[in-house]
């Protein structure tokens, strides 16, 4: 079981993948955008390179939970990539995993040229392995 975590933006998208049982994050890679149809095919290459069997994406929620244009960006390419690559698509709440992951580079006395680098990145790990953590306790339960 691998899975692979998607923090979606409009110029980005942060790349993150489980290890193979499901139980820790890692940073890919950031992917730039060019277009609905290119992203679609790059991300779908990176699916099927690295055998992923299930997608967590982010979903960018107001304050208030509702879900805004982000949001709906978001699932739009989700539900695409699922359909394509044929692999179940989870979506988790991703408020304010952006600003933790800022934290975090800050704390880490990373520079401002690599924090922009990486910082989808490292949301897209915020994500993932909440997910898996979630999963894991609901497997203990």
């Amino acid at each position: 079981m691998r899975l692979m975590g998607l923090d979606v933006g409009t110029k980005t998208v942060g790349v993150a993948l489980s290890d193979e049982l499901g139980i820790t994050a890692q940073a890919l890679m950031t992917y730039r955008r060019t277009g609905a149809k290119a992203d679609l095919q790059g991300l779908l290459g990176l699916i099927a390179e690295h055998g992923v069997t299930a997608l967590v994406v982010g979903l960018p929620l107001h304050m208030n939970g509702e879900e805004g244009e982000r949001a709906v960006a978001a699932r739009k390419l989700g539900d695409a990539l699922g359909e394509q690559a044929n692999v179940p698509v989870h979506y988790w709440d991703e408020r304010l995993t952006t600003v933790a992951a800022q934290r975090a580079l800050l704390e880490g006395d990373v520079s401002r040229a690599k924090r922009k680098e990486v910082i989808d990145q490292v949301a897209a790990v915020l994500i993932l392995q909440g997910y898996l953590q979630s999963q894991a306790k609901e497997d203990d339960e």
